[in-house]
């Protein structure tokens, strides 16, 4: 492909995937599947690879995020970003209404817009000739803080305009998570023992202010459009039409739920509606916005110091009520998370009985100092359940009960652990059943045992029939077991019963890994195989010979001291040992050529594969580690390289690229095929290292 052609194709990628982008989060209306909409990124991706000219900053590509900055500058709005003033009740919302009759000298109703108040952080998005060039969050109202690099890694934020745009347009909108994102990314941060965020809001405001763009990358924004700045260009003569307008131009607007209405009454009316239908809607709010319509009557009522006197924000009650703790039960996650859930005396909060409530950790319960009869005042603040957020100390009559960290599991019996650094305690339980689905598809997975066939759907009717309780009864299963199953016939059973026996013999690192130790994830495991060669080496390792281990932390070498200590998991391990689990052992190779290196790989490895490459070092008795360190004789950087180049060049790190890793394997074999020969070695000692093995 010529430059021409590359460009050609570039700008017609660009144009297809900008018309996607519109139908997708402006018109709610996609066209394509979510496959289809990569495989045109990663065409688009391929092409600006090939040609890196062509790359621009509001191509589609441009959503990964940049280097991180020392600090964020700050950025003075054209026209400032106000507050709004406050209505509570309806009262204060008819109030409004003839302040703004009296000052307009209006005879008839005005005609308001009515929108939804999105719990989020307001933002400002700058746009030149159609192309986003800066964006910043409100700050004062004044000046805020530049995080344009933060917001270009938002896919609902058009890098580029639609149609005949304006040569400048500034543009107002809330960045916010939607419930089911937050909830997911919650627990997510809950089973992995890292603090869990509050809300929505306050999980999109730290998201936006990261220093780091490519962690702003990672998580569940998006925005909604709601207004303009500063415009070069000619406006529609109402807001409710400019609403539509910046649709038009590709941007988010929440019109679904936007209304265009007549008079306080009508205002009221779709007020008591919203809070009717709060729960249902897919993100947090905390009140309806009111808007005079017309622009031109909004310029003429002007603005007071801090906030514009056309329009105004009817709040929603507050989401709370005051009840008692009957009780603080233990609930156990599917990685053996054990958190803490208030059992409440039911309670009506916005229309809601509510009969618990989240205490999220025992970080939380001691901040809060949350006992069993204590009264609390609870919260909806957009969790799965709501939130204790105070505890009424002055009621307390002195028979409420504490809860202490659990020394054991609640489900299983077996010991908790809770490592240094983490907030959440942990089951070490092999055959926890809170656990046991989770354990069982982990354990048959490709990575570990690879039981082919032994998907969920099977997983799920094993427990149903109470066939299994550890890992170690699929070693136990008989072909009448398996045809008590849904649609099993004899043939699918033979397979599925010649797989599990076939799993057996897996590689110690699989088997490691399978058991679904804290912290050990398949490149710690195949260190740990390494390092002791057989699994009852292991068992017996103390936690000052695993912290000998480079790579392996106290945190990690805890972990696996727990593990193996448990004596149900030495039940079961002992079970899959007597059904002839005998997993192969891997031994370190002392020598070959690389004996004694230490390799690191970064970026994609288009030439072997990330996974081929540290076999290819391995296997020459050299070492690939996962992080750089003053101990790495060298860094192997591939495609779109991250953090650990950045490290190699701070520490002076040889960096090499794929096609100079491939030369240096072959000096080094060539060398090492010498020393064999004068040494008098076997033939063919040096050729069992060659390259195309």
């Amino acid at each position: 492909m010529d430059h021409e052609e590359a460009a050609r194709r570039h700008a017609e990628l660009c144009t297809i995937l900008r018309r996607h982008s519109y139908l997708y989060y402006a018109l709610d209306q996609p066209e394509i599947s979510d496959s289809q909409y990569d495989l045109l990124i990663n065409a688009l991706s391929q092409l600006e690879k090939a040609f890196p000219y062509l790359i621009s900053p509001d191509s589609p590509t441009q959503r990964v995020g940049a280097p991180p900055l020392d600090k964020f500058s700050p950025y003075r709005h054209t026209v400032p970003m106000l507050s709004l003033d406050n209505a509570r009740n309806e009262t204060e919302l008819y109030d409004f209404d003839l302040r703004i009759k009296k000052e307009s000298g209006a005879l008839e109703e005005i005609e308001y817009v009515c929108e939804v108040k999105l719990d989020g952080l307001a933002v400002e998005l700058i746009y030149e000739k159609g192309a986003l060039v800066n964006g910043a969050t409100r700050g004062d109202g004044i000046v805020g803080e530049q995080i344009i690099e933060n917001l270009r890694t938002i896919s609902s934020i058009p890098l580029h305009l639609n149609g005949a745009y304006p040569q400048l347009l500034e543009v107002r909108g809330e960045v916010y998570i939607d419930k089911e994102s937050f909830q997911k990314w919650n627990r997510e941060l809950e089973e992995s023992g890292a603090p869990t965020f509050a809300n929505p809001r306050n999980a999109a405001a730290g998201s936006l202010r990261q220093l780091d763009s490519r962690i702003t990358a990672k998580r569940p924004l998006t925005i909604f459009c709601y207004g303009l700045g500063a415009t070069a260009g000619e406006l529609p003569l109402d807001h409710f039409s400019t609403l539509q307008l910046l649709r038009d131009y590709g941007l988010r607007v929440n019109l679904a739920e936007t209304r265009l209405v007549r008079g306080p009454a009508e205002v009221i009316a779709c007020y008591h509606d919203l809070i009717a239908r709060r729960e249902e809607l897919p993100y947090e709010i905390d009140g309806m916005v009111v808007k005079v319509n017309d622009l031109a009557l909004q310029r003429d009522l002007g603005e007071k110091s801090r906030s514009p006197r056309w329009a105004i924000a009817f709040k929603f009650p507050p989401r709370q009520a005051v009840t008692t703790v009957v009780d603080i039960q233990l609930q156990v996650g599917r990685t053996g998370a054990i958190t803490p859930v208030a059992i409440l005396a039911p309670v009506e909060v916005s229309g809601v009985i509510v009969s618990r409530a989240s205490l999220h950790n025992w970080d939380e319960i001691a901040r809060l100092d949350v006992r069993i009869g204590d009264q609390v005042v609870v919260e909806r603040a957009g969790d799965v359940i709501p939130d204790v957020v105070q505890v009424l100390v002055e009621k307390r009559n002195g028979s409420e009960v504490c809860v202490p960290l659990p020394e054991s599991c609640p489900k299983c019996g077996s010991p908790v652990s809770k490592l240094e650094g983490e907030v959440i305690p942990r089951c070490q339980g092999l055959a926890c059943p809170a656990q046991l689905k989770e354990a069982l598809i982990h354990f048959a997975s490709r990575n570990a045992m690879d039981i082919e066939g032994l998907g969920e759907r099977y997983i799920e009717q094993l427990l149903n029939l109470g066939l299994v309780s550890s890992v170690a009864d699929l070693y136990k299963l008989t072909q009448a077991d398996l045809f008590r199953f849904e649609r099993m016939g004899e043939k699918l059973a033979e397979n599925l019963l010649a797989a599990i026996a076939q799993s057996k013999t897996r590689p110690l690192p699989r088997l490691l890994f399978g058991l679904g130790i804290r912290h050990v994830g398949v490149h710690l495991a195949k260190i740990l195989a390494q390092q002791f060669g057989s699994l009852p080496a292991l068992e017996r390792a103390s936690f000052d010979e695993l912290c000998a281990i480079h790579e392996v932390g106290p945190q990690v070498a805890q972990s696996v001291v727990n593990f193996f200590t448990a004596p149900r998991n030495r039940e079961i391990l002992d079970q899959l040992l007597a059904s002839g689990v005998s997993p192969r052992t891997e031994i370190k190779r002392s020598g070959g050529p690389l004996a004694g290196k230490t390799f690191v790989f970064t970026g994609a490895m288009s030439r072997f594969g990330r996974k081929g490459a540290q076999e290819l070092v391995e296997h020459r008795g050299g070492r690939a580690s996962g992080s750089v360190s003053k101990k790495t004789d060298y860094v192997i950087a591939g495609d779109e390289a991250g953090s650990k180049l950045d490290k190699a060049r701070e520490l002076g790190v040889t960096v090499l690229s794929e096609e100079e890793f491939e030369e240096l394997l072959k000096k080094m074999e060539a060398a090492d095929d010498d020393k064999s020969d004068t040494a008098g070695d076997r033939p063919g000692t040096g050729s069992q290292f060659s390259l195309f093995d």
